[in-house]
């Protein structure tokens, strides 16, 4: 099984709704006590029945609405998954006050592989620029541009503005997305409420279904849901990749969480 940002990682790099707005900052500290500090979240990831991997998501607010926010993911396997397939990956990411992401790296270390993927938004030519380098030869072996609208998501800086609005069940929305190689407009579903338990405890949630896999901002083909708590806090307490037979389902849980 590979695990990747387009499988466990992308699920928790979820992403945005709607169109951004001025303000959001004001709207999206009440989210988050003590603006400029770290939340970090600890999720534990489940495959056929084995503790597959350990994924952690460190995320800062802007201070103010003319700074940059980021957020960071590292993803690790573990244990008789890691025997199978050693994957060691750090995503960081800039986004606006507005969650427009500015900039990405990425480092992937999977089994013999050592790359590093970089993007950034030109905000006056409205381009991204996109380079990856195989790190084990010093060699760019990609590198391409986009045509971009305004304001545009990564999967990190989504998560953070889907927290921010209100999407009932039976409610849908589109954004315009991208991982650098590719921008797509894509869809949220909200669809039901749901009771959820994690190692972190009970919620109440509402379970979306995010449409980037079967060739719209992945190849894959799949289903990818997000469980988001129904308070106002959203937080993201459950996130499941359901991929074809022989990949199977990746569930990936909220453990823990911390203000640092």
């Amino acid at each position: 099984m590979r695990i990747e940002a387009s499988g466990i990682a992308t699920a928790l790099l979820l992403w945005c709704v709607g169109a951004a707005v001025p303000g959001q900052v004001r709207a999206a500290q009440a989210l988050y006590p003590g603006v400029g500090r770290t939340l970090r979240l600890h999720y534990r990831a489940e495959w056929r029945g084995f503790h597959a991997g350990n994924v952690v998501v460190d995320f800062q607010l802007p201070p103010t609405e003319s700074s940059y926010g980021q957020a960071q993911v590292f993803l690790q396997t573990v244990g008789f998954v890691s025997t199978l397939y050693r994957v060691e990956n750090l995503y960081r990411v800039r986004f606006s006050p507005a969650y427009c992401v500015q900039s990405v790296v990425y480092d992937v270390r999977e089994r013999g592989k050592q790359r590093r993927i970089e993007f950034s938004f030109d905000n006056v030519a409205r381009k991204i620029f996109y380079q990856e380098m195989d790190l084990r030869v010093s060699k760019v072996v990609e590198s391409k541009q986009l045509d971009v609208p305004p304001c545009i998501y990564d999967e990190v800086s989504g998560l953070a503005w889907l927290r921010t609005i209100e999407l009932p069940p039976g409610a849908s929305a589109e954004a315009y997305v991208t991982n650098g190689k590719k921008a797509v407009r894509a869809r949220v579903d909200a669809l039901a409420r749901e009771s959820i338990e994690t190692p972190a405890g009970i919620y109440d949630t509402i379970r979306y279904e995010a449409h980037l896999f079967n060739g719209v901002l992945h190849r894959r083909k799949g289903r990818l849901f997000v469980w988001l708590t129904a308070d106002e806090r959203k937080l993201p307490v459950q996130i499941q990749a359901r991929m074809r037979f022989y990949i199977g389902t990746v569930t990936v849980q909220l453990a823990k969480e911390e203000l640092l």
